[in-house]
């Protein structure tokens, strides 16, 4: 993607980064936040329908009665409706704005792209159907310009606004099928929203605490000062001289009564672009070949199922071991070719002196004896330069922008967690004094799950972790955004400085 456009992403999460912090800052959790006020939208709807009159005489009376006989209840819950509807519209195209500046729409993430597409159609559509719920003036300019619109579409014809603009026309039932529609949307948003995450492990379906409370408390307080007012009941004899839009709902009415057809033109060219995105214009970076599994040395732990964020991992009979033993099989069209599968594998260890170095599951154009000879390498060379020696696992959106400071080795992978804790303990016993990991913020991991199964693997909560005779003072974690890699240098220096004051450990010849 763009340099330009990057940076500038970047650019917006450290300014907030400033402002609330990693974990109260939106842009670093876009979809979760969406997610989020998804469920507000459902809640505050279900306490709004259970007083919710499906007539014609009593649609307007209920909803009125919600704001001026029960503003502490049912009126709160319906402006918290109200502006949870409108944030999970606006949330949800800066998330797709987002991802398409940073490139995150091709090869392995083309189905959630193209999945999360019609979500954004789905939420619109129900939003419609509930302004006309309210029946006021704004209802009826709103049915009766999406009626007009869909009346230029083939086979549909102006029949159509007849069942909506003559009185006669409009009943009880009216109301029902519209409070059968504003209910089926939604589910059928769930319905699609579960299938944009089905090719995604442990999918961030919430915001961090402080972010979450953070939104409620806005929608409440919001809610509080400009309650959500329904205009005049509706008239069917009179159209409205004047209506109050939602411009995130139903801003394309305007642009449909100047002009339906180039309307519709334009939204199924948008949505024609958008579906296309993954493969047109052709990607300028190669797709990362996938993860390859070594039967003969895979032991069917399901370790790689665990940690693979895309669940491109999936288990099968092994061939050449009986029940229950299973063998890992790798999706290509799933895979990132992160590694994280590599740094999970309890096979892929640097300590062997006379076999091969081999792994369960490798990356072909990484493997794990090059990430070995990578690594003697590196401690080869720190033997000319002045103690303490430190070795700096990271990830090529990270540690691999950085120089080497004095005494230290800059090692990069696509993903942190590539690198298996092993390699830590491997390092300190070839004569390294120090082991920094370091990768992407926990939210903001370019292959989602790295930064967070790294930690885990390091504080001993995710296997394969240290071993117990690893000294913990000697392994340091620092996540650093990729547009601030000052902060990795200072993380550096100051590990260094503590390991000055450390205890001599013991060396042997790994």
């Amino acid at each position: 993607m763009d340099g330009l456009a990057v940076r500038t992403v970047r650019r917006a999460e450290s300014a907030l980064d400033a402002a609330f912090g990693a974990a109260a800052n939106p842009l670093r959790q876009l979809g979760a936040l969406a997610v989020w006020l998804l469920w507000a939208v459902v809640a505050s709807g279900a306490w709004i329908y259970a007083v919710y009159e499906t007539s014609v005489a009593g649609a307007w009376e209920s909803v009125q009665w919600m704001t001026e006989g029960q503003p502490w209840g049912a009126g709160l819950a319906r402006s918290v409706h109200r502006y949870a509807s409108d944030a999970f519209i606006v949330v949800s195209v800066l998330h797709l704005l987002r991802e398409t500046l940073l490139g995150r729409f091709r090869h392995f993430r083309w189905y959630s792209w193209v999945s999360g597409v019609p979500l954004l159609w789905l939420a619109v559509a129900s939003g419609l159907v509930g302004y006309w719920m309210v029946w006021d003036q704004r209802a009826q300019y709103v049915g009766l310009a999406t009626f007009e619109w869909l009346a230029v579409l083939p086979g549909i014809g102006i029949e159509l606004l007849r069942n909506f603009a003559a009185p006669e026309a409009v009943n009880d039932r009216f109301f029902s099928l519209l409070a059968f529609a504003h209910i089926g949307l939604p589910l059928l948003l769930l319905l699609g929203l579960w299938a944009h995450l089905v090719r995604l492990s442990r999918p961030l379906v919430q915001p961090r605490r402080p972010l979450a409370a953070g939104s409620l408390l806005a929608l409440l307080a919001l809610s509080l000062v400009l309650p959500a007012r329904s205009m005049a009941q509706v008239d069917l004899a009179r159209l409205p001289m004047a209506v109050d839009l939602d411009w995130f709902y139903l801003g394309v009415l305007p642009l449909a009564d100047l002009a339906p057809r180039a309307t519709w033109g334009l939204l199924a060219a948008g949505t024609l672009l958008l579906l296309l995105m993954p493969w047109w214009p052709r990607p300028r970076e190669p797709r990362a070949p996938a993860a390859q599994v070594d039967a003969a040395h895979c032991n069917g732990c399901t370790l790689c199922l665990a940690d693979c964020p895309y669940a491109a991992v999936t288990m099968v009979p092994h061939p050449l071991h009986r029940s229950p033993v299973r063998l890992a099989v790798v999706d290509a069209d799933r895979c990132a070719g992160c590694g994280i599968c590599v740094g999970a594998c309890p096979s892929a260890t640097p300590f062997r002196r006379q076999a091969e170095v081999t792994t369960g599951i490798d990356l072909p154009q990484l493997p794990l004896a090059g990430l070995r000879q990578r690594l003697d390498v590196a401690l080869d060379q720190l033997a000319a330069e002045a103690r303490p020696w430190v070795v700096v696992f990271g990830c090529d959106s990270g540690a691999a922008a950085l120089p080497a400071p004095p005494g230290t080795a800059m090692l990069a992978a696509p993903c942190t967690a590539l690198w298996p804790p092993v390699f830590a303990e491997y390092a300190l016993r070839r004569g390294a004094d120090g082991v920094l990991f370091t990768g992407c913020p926990g939210d903001d991991c370019e292959y989602r799950l790295g930064s967070r199964t790294v930690e885990q693997r390091l504080d001993g909560t995710r296997r394969p972790s240290l071993r117990a005779q690893v000294p913990r003072e000697r392994i340091h974690w620092h996540a650093a955004a990729r547009d601030d890699m000052a902060s990795l240098a200072r993380a550096v220096a100051a590990f260094r400085s503590r390991l000055t004051q450390a205890a001599p450990m013991e060396r042997d010849d790994a």
